[in-house]
């Protein structure tokens, strides 16, 4: 008779790996991407600075980053996370949450989901600026 193992970490933990384990690779990658986001919200890493010698500068209006083709929706929270540094992605957690969960679970097509981020991004910016 071999040994049972004890079971290791919590119920959510455990459920995480099995659901994780289900899914192909791709979706295993953008599972971890997120996982990564939502740990770096969570842990406040908010980059609204830019070091600049020994000063500080504050940015305050978006940086140009242009939208590549074939872009993943990972790519893209990565992409308007840097290109609006100023918002507190805190406030905007729900609705890119929800976007991704449209994406990965019902299958909603990337172009439309990274229109849909970039709108989300945008009027949490200029909510900030009015």
């Amino acid at each position: 008779m071999l040994p049972t193992m004890p079971v290791q970490g919590s119920k959510a933990e455990r459920k995480l790996i099995k659901l994780f384990k289900a899914l192909d690779t791709s979706k295993q990658e953008t599972l971890l991407s997120f996982a990564e986001f939502l740990v770096a919200q969570a842990n406040g890493n908010k980059e609204t600075n830019l070091e600049q010698g020994d000063e500080k500068q504050t940015i305050t209006e978006p940086l140009e980053i242009e939208r590549p083709e074939g872009e993943s929706v990972i790519k893209a929270i990565k992409r308007l996370s840097e290109t609006y540094p100023m918002v507190d992605k805190d406030n905007i957690l729900h609705p890119i949450s929800d976007l991704m969960t449209a994406h990965m679970l019902q299958g909603k097509e990337a172009e439309y989901i990274i229109d849909e981020l970039e709108a989300v991004f945008l009027k949490e910016y200029q909510g900030k600026n009015t």
